[in-house]
């Protein structure tokens, strides 16, 4: 028996003796926009994803899986209620979508999604889905984005004084703690037995290093792991992270930030492995420059910014379009 994707959903969460809220069957009418119907299974075919990561982190509590599967439902909700005002006021509004652009739109998501038309037909076979009810999908899709970008997106511009302004307001958030810019040699010890000859090696490497040879070509000799590809480089690391937890491990963050500009370490010795340091810069605590967080600032304020207007937006399609929950 084949299931389509909200029915793998509703199968598994049955199998694991749940009764979450909202269990409808999946013509049941969730919401009306104009028009249109929005069902159960709309509804949790957009929410599979989080409704399944609900039920693997929640499985053994059955309260808050109820409570996180019902606000991912109203979620996905929403967002549907959403689409559909937007592509009502697509219709209403005089808007003209010229269809080569929306074949070409569609040519590039089969080439992304599935590569070429065979699987395409197959994946759409699987899913229950014919081509034409996929080509109205993507044609859809690519108006909501259209639409979301000419109403929202398009207006945004936050200028260099809000940036400005919003940096001295939250200093806090842009605090660092000391920090080291950290090169590091890491050989594993693959067993006990290697354990000596991987210490011996240590030993050589650290040798090589007094008599001149370059931190970086060790560590992509001998180094293991991506950072070795790349020459051990760490980058800048802190103590600690935001949870106050140390980002190395305690016997080599001690090392570290004992270490002066320049200096590398003795061979450290660990149970699981060999590590050489090298620390090729040091910054005390401080807060990081206005230029090296703008971007930073600026992304983060237009989304709040775009988040915003979305939400009016919707409310004035809201207020203007028919829309019924049920």
């Amino acid at each position: 028996m084949k299931f389509n994707r909200a029915g793998i959903v509703a199968v598994l969460i049955c199998s694991l003796g749940f009764t979450l809220p909202g269990q409808l069957p999946p013509n049941a009418i969730m919401a009306i926009v104009h028009d249109t119907v929005i069902t159960r299974q709309e509804v949790d075919e957009l929410a599979r994803n989080a409704i399944l990561e609900s039920v693997r982190r929640y499985a053994r509590q059955p309260e808050v899986l109820n409570q996180k599967v019902a606000e991912v439902r109203a979620e996905a909700l929403e967002r549907l209620i959403e689409d559909r005002l937007i592509l009502h006021e697509f219709a209403t509004a005089g808007y003209i979508l010229p269809e080569s652009l929306v074949e070409e739109y569609v040519q590039e998501r089969i080439r992304a999604e599935f590569g070429d038309r065979v699987t395409l037909t197959k994946s759409l076979q699987e899913e229950g889905l014919t081509t034409e009810k996929y080509r109205q999908r993507v044609r859809d899709r690519f108006i909501i984005q259209q639409m979301r970008y000419k109403n929202v997106s398009g207006e945004i511009i936050i200028s260099p004084s809000k940036i400005e302004n919003y940096y001295l307001a939250h200093q806090d958030e842009f605090r660092v703690e000391e920090q080291v810019k950290l090169r590091m040699i890491v050989l594993g010890k693959p067993s006990a037995e290697d354990a000596d000859q991987v210490r011996e090696l240590g030993r050589e490497i650290r040798l090589k290093l007094q008599e001149g040879a370059a931190f970086t070509e060790m560590a992509a000799i001998y180094s293991q792991g991506r950072q070795g590809r790349e020459g051990g480089d760490w980058g800048w690391v802190q103590r600690f992270n935001e949870e106050g937890a140390s980002v190395l491990r305690p016997e080599l963050a001690e090392v570290a930030f004992s270490l002066k500009p320049g200096e590398f370490s003795e061979v450290i010795d660990l149970p699981e492995a060999v590590y050489l340091m090298l620390i090729e810069d040091k910054r005390s605590n401080h807060v990081r420059p206005l230029s090296e967080v703008r971007d930073e600032i600026e992304a983060a304020m237009l989304t709040q910014e775009r988040e915003r207007l979305q939400r009016l937006w919707v409310e004035r399609l809201k207020s203007k379009t028919y829309v019924r929950y049920f």
